[in-house]
């Protein structure tokens, strides 16, 4: 049996060929007994030749991609000042910068960790890039300890975040409750203010907007990149950074 969607994507593919070709009206002055007529001769042309339909539905999938993408690029200019200038996002590198890297990512994400050093590398070698995290916490649990964890070190002590963000980064194995607060304690975190902070409105809200931003953006996975106009899904390699920065410079 068809499902809800794909048989309304699909009547609607025969309703338009229907009308086109002069064999039949607008679909709003049908009647009931037209429509049912016309619904019958569509399954039997679909049970006899199922590819169309495939095709169909992959014609229908393309078009939602593109329009999806060409919302995200209006999306990316609208929201330009929450993804950059929100002062409860932690901002590393240069703070002056002429060029803006916004980064959504997960501490449990792998590729995130994987591509930290290029970030690193880059931000070594261009002194010129304010850097933008938005923390993402889409992988359970301890991803969301994490990020609550490093935006209330953020909130409270700024000067150690980098530090506390790098060990997070570099950490491997499970990273749970314990992992994070000895990892704070280490680095000389107040852990009775640190907790506090991570059940303050200030850490709640980034991450509320957060996920707002990356919805409105089509980010359903981490790492992503925001530089400029464009966006960049994925582990970017340091060329492909080096490159959009560029860009953003030019444009």
């Amino acid at each position: 049996m068809l499902s809800r969607v794909t048989y309304s994507v699909f009547f609607f593919a025969a309703i338009t060929f229907f009308s086109l070709s002069g064999k039949a009206v607008a679909e709003e002055s049908l009647n009931d007994a037209q429509k049912k007529e016309i619904e019958s001769v569509i399954q039997e042309y679909i049970l006899k030749n199922p590819e169309v339909l495939m095709r169909a539905i992959q014609e229908y999938q393309i078009r939602q991609r593109i329009a999806e993408r060409e919302q995200a690029k209006k999306n990316l200019v609208a929201l330009g000042p929450d993804l950059r200038l929100n002062k409860s996002s932690p901002v590393i590198g240069n703070p002056d910068g002429d060029v803006t890297i916004v980064e959504f990512f997960d501490y449990r994400c792998g590729y995130c960790k994987q591509v930290f050093p290029t970030i690193q590398a880059l931000l070594k070698e261009d002194g010129n890039i304010r850097y933008v995290l938005k923390e993402y916490p889409i992988l359970g649990p301890d991803s969301l300890i994490a990020s609550q964890a490093s935006l209330a070190v953020w909130d409270l002590n700024p000067e150690k975040y980098l530090s506390f963000h790098s060990a997070l980064m570099n950490a491997r194995g499970q990273l749970n409750d314990t992992k994070i607060l000895s990892i704070a304690q280490k680095l000389g975190i107040d852990i009775s203010a640190l907790r506090k902070g991570m059940d303050g409105s200030t850490v709640r809200g980034e991450l509320n907007k957060n996920m707002e931003l990356a919805e409105s953006l089509g980010i359903s996975g981490t790492p992503a990149f925001v530089i400029g106009g464009n966006m960049i899904p994925g582990a970017a390699s340091m060329e492909e950074l080096k490159k959009m920065v560029s860009a953003a410079r030019k444009g």
